[in-house]
């Protein structure tokens, strides 16, 4: 894979632009793409992917699951309501009195089976819009890029998703 472009003999091109911009411009129009389809089972990207790390890594605390998804626990507290609300997750008693364990429901994984067949139309779409050896360059440049940029403890948003 080229990643810079050699200028003369002795001189790589730097990249121009704000690397930021072009990856929440791309990440947009990828969510877009992704809504679309999730939207048909009723879940927005960010419930199915609730449900997702909850079916596999629950029960578990809050401050474990925000943790693993990478999010503030005000987002997965604000998140969690609506999920709780319409009976995919539960929010029970933990091992001990002040602990709190989210889990998935029948129903949640009922519903998360669902979205994942959508899911996986996305993912299949996507693939043809992009090619797959550009899906596969771009997932293994995001994996070595997240590997650099985030600590040892942290799960890779996504890894849970399918």
């Amino acid at each position: 894979m080229i990643v810079a472009t050699i200028i003369g003999m002795n001189t790589i091109a730097k990249p121009q632009g704000c690397t930021n911009f072009r990856l929440r411009h791309l990440v947009r129009q990828v969510s877009r793409h992704y809504d679309a389809e999730l939207a048909k089972s009723g879940l927005k990207t960010t419930q199915y992917s609730l449900l997702s790390h909850v079916l596999h890594l629950g029960p578990l605390r809050p401050v474990d699951l925000a943790k693993a998804m990478g999010v503030e626990a005000s987002t997965l507290t604000r998140n969690l309501k609506p999920m709780v609300a319409a009976g995919w997750l539960t929010q029970g008693e933990g091992p001990d009195a002040r602990s709190r364990l989210v889990a998935i429901t029948d129903d949640g994984r009922l519903k998360r089976s669902e979205a994942q067949r959508h899911w996986r139309i996305a993912q299949e779409t996507l693939n043809e819009l992009l090619g797959v050896e550009r899906v596969l360059a771009l997932h293994q440049l995001v994996d070595e890029s997240i590997a650099i940029l985030q600590g040892p403890d942290e799960i890779a948003e996504g890894e849970l998703d399918e």
